[in-house]
């Protein structure tokens, strides 16, 4: 993932590539280990990335799939969906 600053005119922009990939809904991520297999990444790794992304500001999420992007409210978004995958999987 690459912490855009400057991007979403100045409010900051995560580029999270597949690793946190934007749902079809827009309004969350995904965590996945290996996409063509649909392996679900374990929750360490997941609390790892959240740890990481915690400090930084951001307001939209440019995901890997076109047109799979949050447009605005990301770390709301991004932190929702940690929570929300973590229960999933526990």
């Amino acid at each position: 993932m690459l912490h855009w600053r400057a991007g979403a005119e100045g409010r900051g922009a995560l580029l999270t590539g597949d690793i946190a990939t934007v749902a079809m809904d827009r309004r969350y991520v995904s965590f996945m280990y290996s996409y063509p297999n649909y392996i679900p990444l374990n929750a360490s790794a997941v609390k790892g990335i959240a740890a990481a992304v915690a400090p930084l500001q951001y307001d939209r999420v440019y995901g890997a799939w076109w047109g799979r992007n949050i447009a605005s409210g990301a770390k709301a978004a991004f932190d929702a969906s940690v929570e929300r995958y973590l229960s999933a999987i526990a």
